[in-house]
């Protein structure tokens, strides 16, 4: 079980603050090693997939068949759902 990143995400995460940007990838790490478990903040979204929050932020992910966590889409609350 790993934690994969969009390289779109990735370019997202570099405009947060360093401080946020920690603790969102510290809460996928942690979702990473148990992808079924229960975890705070995390919700799954109508349209496929789940997302988790971090004050402001939010992280929109999969879980592929492999069991691996593929972040999708990351970016403040307010703009992050918007395709």
């Amino acid at each position: 079980m790993a934690l994969l990143i969009q390289p779109k995400a990735v370019k997202a995460a570099r405009g947060m603050p360093r401080q946020d940007w920690d603790r969102l990838k510290e809460r996928l790490e942690r979702i990473a090693r148990n992808p079924y478990g229960k975890h705070p903040d995390v919700e799954r979204l109508t349209g496929g997939g789940f997302r988790v929050r971090q004050g402001d932020w939010r992280a929109v992910y999969d879980i592929t068949a492999s069991d691996d966590v593929l972040v999708v889409r990351v970016g403040n609350r307010r703009e992050v759902y918007r395709i």
